[in-house]
């Protein structure tokens, strides 16, 4: 096991009527900026339950901020704390409205061109760069990236889509309750399911170093979501299968199952170029290149790739080569069972996006990829043409 650090100070208030429970964590003499989405936190009620719980704070409220957040978006929130004298911000809505947030707060107090804080490639942001920041609460109303309970965010910037970490963008605190989710339209939970998936895979599935809890907490986190999946599709108000996915969403990704272990992020360079240059969702770009990348790089993953066909899925007969090649195919199956395509050629995307994707990836320095820095823009346009 490699060495590690390990910080996570966000509080988590999971289960019914938490937000309820917001108050406590906010000074008295607050003044909050609300900042939403499309509108669905005001209509499904959630955004009056958080200004009740705020009591008698100042709350003025910030909407508008796209699935993938725009840096111009964000850029006029800034300007609404700066003119407001904003000392406290409520996220409330899925993870590109916390990512969002995050960037928000790292570019309300900076002294440069916000721009600087925009780097192709894991950027981290530490306060030496950003001497100032707004402490952030969160609502998820959707669960899939777990920005609720991390440091990262991603944000959209031109024909680019910019990783930014800081220790700095952590929340506060964050609720979940499951049961604000009940209403989310089923497009947006099979996502959700196949982010968490893959946000797990990408920490797991690279080679092993003898992390054994890492391990099995992954193998956990993946049968949950194999167990759950279809059923939170088809029970959309059954508490415990959305509580389940809520808090493996979180889990997936909130640096606990990455500590000490190699992490790939390959299948989501890619992807992120994919909705840059196409508008797919987020989901739908990793659906279609994780089972494309697990096959072109099954050799080098191969170790990982039989331990996740033999503890996650179950397959016990057959050489490790078929192991691996059906856990694969499970693993696409799975994907297409909650209704997310799993093929370019499926979105109506012709080959001519092999290049464009390529193109891009080297345009923006994606040139040595996964955990071995092995994923070259030739190996990217061989898993690409696997994705047809």
């Amino acid at each position: 096991m490699f060495n590690f650090t390990f910080y996570n100070p966000t509080t988590i208030l999971f289960g019914k009527d938490q937000i309820s429970k917001i108050d406590s964590y906010l000074p008295a003499d607050a003044k909050v900026l609300i900042t939403y989405g499309g509108g669905s936190a005001k209509r499904n009620g959630v955004i009056e339950q958080v200004r009740t719980a705020l009591g008698q704070r100042e709350v003025l409220e910030f909407g508008g901020i796209e699935p993938n957040p725009h840096y111009e978006t964000l850029m006029k929130a800034v300007e609404v704390i700066r003119q407001n004298d904003i000392t406290f911000l409520m996220a409330v809505g899925g993870g590109s409205v916390i990512d969002g947030t995050k960037f928000i707060t790292l570019a309300s107090h900076y002294k440069g061109d916000a721009t600087d804080l925009l780097k192709f490639g894991f950027n981290r942001i530490t306060n030496s760069t950003v001497e100032k920041v707004l402490p952030i609460g969160a609502v998820l109303t959707l669960p899939a990236t777990g920005s609720e309970m991390n440091d990262g965010a991603v944000i959209s910037y031109g024909n680019g889509k910019f990783p930014v970490m800081s220790n700095l963008a952590f929340p506060l605190f964050s609720v979940l309750d499951p049961t604000v989710t009940y209403t989310l339209p089923i497009k947006q939970v099979a996502n959700g399911i196949v982010d968490a998936f893959v946000h797990t895979t990408e920490q797991y599935l690279t080679f092993p170093v003898d992390a054994r809890i890492q391990d099995r907490m992954a193998e956990g986190i993946l049968q949950t979501l194999i167990e759950i999946g279809k059923q939170n599709i088809d029970e959309p108000e059954n508490y415990d299968a959305r509580a389940n996915m809520v808090w493996s969403a979180t889990m997936a990704l909130n640096g606990i199952i990455g500590v000490g272990v190699p992490q790939d992020w390959a299948t989501h360079m890619i992807g992120h170029e994919m909705t840059a240059l196409y508008g797919l969702d987020h989901a739908q770009t990793l659906a279609i290149v994780h089972p494309a990348l697990l096959t072109e790089m099954k050799e080098q993953k191969a170790a990982k790739l039989l331990q996740f066909a033999e503890r996650v899925w179950g397959i016990t007969t057959g050489t490790d080569n078929e192991k691996i090649e059906l856990a694969i195919t499970k693993t696409s199956e799975f994907f297409a069972s909650l209704g997310v395509h799993t093929k370019l050629s499926q979105y109506g995307i012709g080959k001519d996006a092999v290049d464009k994707i390529v193109a891009q990836l080297e345009a923006h320095g994606m040139t040595k990829l996964s955990e071995t820095g092995k994923i070259t823009p030739e190996v990217s346009r061989r898993i690409l043409e696997r994705a047809f």
